[in-house]
């Protein structure tokens, strides 16, 4: 096993370099002809990315055997809400002006955009439900139960994306693909564990 507070912090880095890259560009004019737009785009993307990988981490951690691996799935999380909370500013600020009247009217009358603000509303729940002490007080089984509805969340995010692309919609189907397997892993792990679940190798004791 790795030192964990190194692969954590690796994580996080790794997290961070997104943005700033994005905010590198932005700050040398270099997001093309329509910044807000890419920025909108590539915020929502990189939301739905993270939000995967943190997806993805439990199917990983049991069919390697690596229980380590279950603490990077918080940190993934947060950071698919962070970016996530990217896409709705740049939304709200670029292409409504803060404009409350107008925003309410897209979700109304926009499909994508209710389904973009249903999924940040349950991903909001879920950050808000992460901290330590919130697991705490839930308590294990109840939490689990909850943060189920991140598979949900994703759903909506990958449906957002794909009424929102009008061209190449290969991209948004390709996230579908990749959490259609989270899901069958899950829906497979649930009936048949032992095809799906590898045990962490024991350690082995030597004699002094």
């Amino acid at each position: 096993m790795p030192d964990p507070r190194f692969a954590k912090l690796v994580v996080f880095v790794n997290g961070l370099v997104p943005a700033a890259l994005l905010a590198w560009d932005a700050w040398r004019g270099q997001l093309g002809a329509n910044p807000y737009e890419f920025a909108t785009r590539c915020s929502g993307v990189l939301a739905l990315l993270f939000l995967l990988l943190s997806l993805a981490v439990t199917p990983a951690r049991k069919i390697l055997g690596q229980p380590w691996l279950a603490r990077f799935r918080r940190t993934l999380g947060l950071f698919g809400f962070s970016y996530a909370t990217l896409h709705l500013l740049t939304y709200v600020w670029f292409d409504k002006g803060f404009h409350l009247q107008a925003i309410v009217h897209d979700v109304g009358r926009r499909p994508f955009i209710t389904i973009g603000m249903a999924s940040f509303l349950l991903l909001s729940l879920l950050a808000a439900t992460s901290p330590s002490r919130v697991i705490k007080r839930m308590g294990g089984r109840r939490w689990s139960r909850l943060h189920r509805l991140a598979y949900v969340t994703a759903c909506g995010g990958a449906l957002h994306y794909y009424l929102l692309v009008k061209a190449d919609t290969r991209p948004p189907l390709a996230f579908a693909a990749a959490l259609g397997l989270l899901l069958g892993y899950r829906v497979l792990n649930r009936y048949l564990p032992r095809f799906t679940e590898r045990k962490p190798a024991r350690a082995v004791r030597t004699a002094s």
